[in-house]
Parts: C-alpha cells; structure tokens; sequence
C-alpha cells in the first residue's frame, strides 16, 4: 500500500533523485549517478531551484512513510525547452519510481494525482517525452497522453486536461 501527497520544499532531494531513475530507465545503458545526471544542463533544468512557484509535485510513500516516487511538472522556455516542450504554458511532466515499487500501480496513481493538481490549476495540457522502447509509453496511453510529436528518437506526448476539477 501508499498513498500519495502534494509535494514540499523538503522533497527537493528526492525529486532529484527520481529525475535519475527517469534517466536511468534504459537497463542496456549505463547507469549514471544522481551528481553526473545533475552535470548535464539538459536533465539539471527539471529540478533547477526546485519548486519554483508554478511547480507542481506529487509525492508517493509507502506505508511506513517512505518516499518511493515522484511526478513533478514545470514550465519551460523557448530558449531553455526541456525534451517534451510544447510552448511555454504547457507544463513538462517528469516521473519517476524506486524500482522495488514499479508494476504496481504507483506511476499511475501519481500522473492522475498530478493530472488532477495541474486542473485545479486551470492548466489546460501536461506534456512529457518518452524514448521508443520505454515501457512507460503504454502508462502514459493508459492515462490519455498521445503522441503529438515523433522525432523517432523521442516523442512528445500530450495530455488534454479539459475543464477545471473540485
């Protein structure tokens, strides 16, 4: 069992920390550490002076209170896009999960929660990257994202958030 809960300042650590299990995806690459994922500007950028205030993050812990995933959104600029940009108002999404704890509903359960935290923001789409071969893709399906942009190395997908929630 876990539960899942928005996101403090305290978790800065731990969202870094699953922006490397994002990166760190591919089991035929190798495995870079959290300082060497946080060298490159291209991944450091999702978690930058995190949480800024138009940050959103949403937290999974199991029952003793451990933190075991993340999925936080952020606004990117033009000049700065992250890899799933689709203009500056649309939110990139990024997700990660302790690997004790994926298959088991945690991934789902935090993109809806975060889904449901970007409407009551009045935030029109969320948008993520997700390379070919990532078995992630078929989560992001599941939970509306399409695919809007096929690079063939990567491809941005799209979630319509429709009207605000309660």
């Amino acid at each position: 069992m876990f539960t899942i809960r928005p996101g403090v300042d305290a978790d800065a650590g731990f969202v870094a920390e699953m922006l490397a299990e994002a990166a760190n995806w591919d089991p035929t690459r190798a495995l870079r550490s959290l300082p060497e994922i946080l060298a490159i500007a291209e991944f450091r950028h999702y978690v930058d002076g995190w949480p800024r205030p138009d940050d959103i993050s949403m937290i999974a812990e199991a029952t003793d209170g451990t933190r075991i995933g993340a999925a936080w959104c952020r606004c990117f600029a033009a000049a700065d896009p992250g890899y799933g940009f689709i203009d500056e108002t649309t939110p990139e999404v990024s997700i990660g999960v302790v690997e004790a704890w994926r298959g088991r509903g945690v991934g789902g359960a935090l993109l809806d929660a975060l889904a449901h935290a970007a409407r009551r923001r009045d935030v029109a789409a969320l948008s993520l990257s997700v390379e070919p071969g990532n078995r992630a893709m078929r989560l992001y399906e599941r939970h509306g994202y399409v695919v809007v942009i096929d690079m063939g190395g990567a491809r941005t997908m799209r979630l319509e958030l429709g009207s605000r929630e309660g």
